[in-house]
């Protein structure tokens, strides 16, 4: 870890500075030299420094009712961490800032929790953050790593495989529930409220060769449209081919979004032996869902798929909520 081995600087006494150090106890060895104005860093011993920053919002990621302050916690850095694990990169350094509302001040210690069971399955430190007063509950997140070698989106090229890890769909079918007011099946609710970063998974799929990746936040069909526009190509999915949850139909779960599985492109020659030895990598599958084909003069790099996929999660959609 690039951490620099200073002790935690004494702050003073007030209401704001009591919570950062019942944050820090909650946090004990896992969170190092907290309380100056920025963290120091050392140089990476090798590889490439890959940074990422990620907000979590209440009543736009999750809603009170539907997890726990625990389950909140998880989510917030399962969401940074797996956007290192999409380039490929393991996590080192955390930094966190909490705008906290009233009514979140006696949970935020469970959120800490739950945040500090990822970040420490990640071998990463928390060495910084921010902590305000605010009207809504939120969590920003910023993950620092380093990648032997980094994946970018914009990789793809005709001919590639088009891979995913895991199966889809637990997180929208899940949200699909709680909207209609019904109870989601245990199997879909653990998929939202705990999803786990695919840090061995990116890891071994830069290795093997993948030519572009990126994690399901926004679902397989809009992410899939991400990889096609930053390479100038076009994904040709195959919806027969998805890995799909109990009961959950193909359409929701090439929508379904905050996946935190990977999806990548590569040369069908690195595929297959990676695909031979998968098994000691993961316990989650990797599956050939369709492959990258030439954009023509008149494409505009989105992906196709039979039957055709809806276009994937848009933070500024408009919905029949906002005018």
């Amino acid at each position: 870890m690039s951490v620099a081995p200073r002790p935690h600087q004494a702050m003073r006494e007030g209401a704001e500075f009591d919570t950062i150090r019942a944050l820090m106890a909650r946090w004990g060895d896992l969170a190092v030299d907290i309380g100056d104005d920025a963290a120091v860093l050392a140089p990476p011993a090798g590889g490439t420094r890959v940074v990422s920053v990620d907000a979590c919002v209440e009543d736009v990621h999750f809603r009170r009712g539907w997890i726990t302050a625990h389950d909140v916690g998880v989510r917030a850095a399962s969401a940074a961490l797996s956007d290192l694990a999409a380039m490929g990169a393991r996590a080192e350094c955390v930094l966190i800032a909490f705008v906290v509302p009233d009514a979140w001040r006696d949970r935020l210690t469970d959120v800490a929790d739950g945040m500090g069971v990822v970040i420490r399955a990640a071998g990463a430190r928390i060495v910084g953050g921010n902590l305000s007063h605010g009207a809504e509950f939120s969590i920003t997140t910023t993950v620092i790593g380093a990648a032997a070698r980094v994946v970018p989106r914009s990789g793809a090229r005709p001919g590639d495989v088009v891979v995913v890890t895991g199966v889809l769909g637990g997180p929208g079918a899940a949200v699909r529930a709680w909207e209609a007011g019904e109870h989601p099946t245990a199997w879909c609710r653990a998929r939202f409220a705990s999803p786990a970063p695919r840090w061995a998974e990116g890891e071994a799929l830069a290795a093997a060769g993948a030519t572009a990746m990126i994690d399901l936040s926004d679902g397989l069909a809009g992410d899939a449209r991400h990889i096609a526009a930053a390479s100038g190509v076009r994904l040709v999915l195959d919806a027969t081919r998805v890995p799909v949850g109990p009961g959950v139909p193909v359409a929701l779960a090439m929508q379904s979004g905050e996946e935190y599985e990977l999806l990548a492109t590569m040369p069908a020659a690195a595929y297959e032996p990676l695909a031979a030895r998968w098994a000691d990598v993961s316990s989650v599958p990797l599956s050939v869902v369709g492959y990258v084909d030439a954009a023509d003069g008149a494409s505009d790099g989105t992906s196709d798929a039979t039957p055709s996929p809806p276009a994937g999660f848009d933070h500024f959609a408009l919905r029949p909520d906002v005018r």
